[in-house]
């Protein structure tokens, strides 16, 4: 098996805390999780972690990072309905998907999120 096979998954869900859709998908968000214990689900409110984020600029929300690895697979806004991600994770994680391609903003965008996270899992 290929470092890429192996990889943890990360699934984000770029949001705001004014955002009403946002506070409305949260829970189906977060019951997703609890469906896929071998994913790892952050909710990273862009306005929260903006210096972290760079110049990423999100039109629609709520917006959704996948990742494995250092390789980004997703990033885009998605349907704020449970159904929606959970189609996704199981196309994702069967293997066919291809990642995006090199040079893609959303390769940095994953590594500055899981660093995120690390730095989010050190003080806990």
């Amino acid at each position: 098996m290929t470092e890429a096979a192996t990889a943890p998954w990360l699934v984000v869900c770029l949001c705001a805390q004014w955002c009403g859709t946002c506070g409305q998908y949260q829970s189906a968000f977060d019951a997703l999780a609890k469906e896929w214990p071998g994913m790892a689900f952050v909710w990273l409110d862009v306005e929260d972690e903006e210096e972290a984020l760079g110049e990423l600029d999100i039109t629609t929300f709520p917006t959704v990072l996948l990742g494995r690895g250092t390789e980004a697979m997703f990033l885009g806004p998605v349907l704020p309905q449970p159904g929606v991600l959970q189609r996704m994770l199981e196309r994702f994680s069967q293997g066919d998907a291809q990642a995006l391609p090199p040079g893609d903003e959303a390769h940095a965008l994953l590594q500055r999120t899981a660093a995120i996270v690390q730095a989010r899992n050190t003080q806990t």
